[in-house]
């Protein structure tokens, strides 16, 4: 038998791991490619920045989703910031394709992936099992969320995120008032399309410098807005404070630095590579729902 073994699956998790519902949005920014090769050549140094006209790519995605295990359901609420990237090794089977293609799907080998340089997350077993599972580099965060939901007097197709600094205490996450960034998006009237870009490649580069790929399969269509001058100005991110000593240089490895070091230094990462770029595109996924309990009526 040739190639490489599986990754293991640690206890007590089973892959794949399914979903219940899913909500999420995505801002994706073309940058100035230096930066980026930089961190990546610290973080996951088997990557390469995609190339899209000079530019490489660097994407927010929020996630609410919620899972159901044996024993009950669980909520979870987490903040990815990736590049999009490929194996410096598969660079010869990459499709020539813009951002636009890129953001519809056309990457049909699905090399174009994202690598991910920090994940905040709300649950502590998310975390664990991210870093565990997918070399993640996953830490504490907590979240304030303003979504469109069909449980509103009205449906407003507006986005706000907030994510705060948090610690991993032996009574679980705790909750600090600092703000780290907030990712607010006005969707009203912007003109979309449904997509299909996934299954997701995740990559991860985990203790031993070894990249790992995953796939995450959403299965319905996502809703694409591309951007342009004259509507990137419905996207703001506002940067909280980077803290003491800005390390956003690419020269920490895999797992470095303690959580409050590392969750700052994703404000530092945001500042360095998105700076006051413009947004080229928004990505959204919201879960149908499943039931509705009706209004209740008086019986004579």
């Amino acid at each position: 038998m040739t190639g490489l073994p599986l990754p293991p699956v640690p206890e007590p998790y089973y892959l794949p791991f399914h979903y219940g519902a899913l909500h999420n949005i995505g801002v994706d920014y073309l940058v100035e490619p230096g930066p980026v090769h930089e961190l990546l050549a610290g973080r996951h140094p088997a990557l390469a920045a995609a190339d899209f006209g000079g530019r490489a790519c660097v994407s927010l995605n929020y996630q609410l989703y919620f899972a159901q295990y044996p024993t009950g359901g669980g909520i979870t609420e987490e903040v990815e910031i990736n590049v999009i990237a490929h194996p410096r090794s598969a660079a010869d089977r990459l499709p020539a394709v813009d951002y636009g293609q890129y953001a519809r799907g056309h990457d049909q080998t699905r090399l174009l992936g994202i690598a991910r340089l920090h994940v905040l997350c709300d649950n502590p077993l998310a975390i664990d099992a991210g870093t565990r599972l997918y070399a993640e580099p996953k830490h504490p965060g907590w979240f304030t969320a303003v979504l469109p939901s069909l449980n509103a007097a009205a449906v407003h197709d507006r986005w706000s995120v907030a994510c705060y600094r948090a610690t991993l205490g032996p009574d679980g996450l705790r909750r600090h008032e600092e703000e780290l960034f907030t990712v607010e998006a006005d969707l009203a009237g912007l003109d979309g399309e449904p997509v299909v870009n996934t299954p997701v490649t995740g990559y991860g580069t985990d203790q031993e410098g070894r990249l790992l790929a995953g796939p995450l399969t959403v299965h319905q269509p996502y809703r694409f807005h591309p951007l342009d001058g004259g509507t990137a100005d419905r996207i703001r991110l506002t940067l909280g404070d980077r803290g003491p000593g800005d390390r956003g240089n690419g020269n920490r490895g895999p797992g470095g630095g303690g959580p409050g070091e590392r969750t700052r230094e994703a404000v530092a990462d945001l500042a360095r590579l998105v700076g006051d770029a413009p947004a080229a595109g928004v990505w959204t996924y919201q879960s149908a729902p499943v039931a509705a309990h009706h209004r209740p009526y008086y019986i004579p």
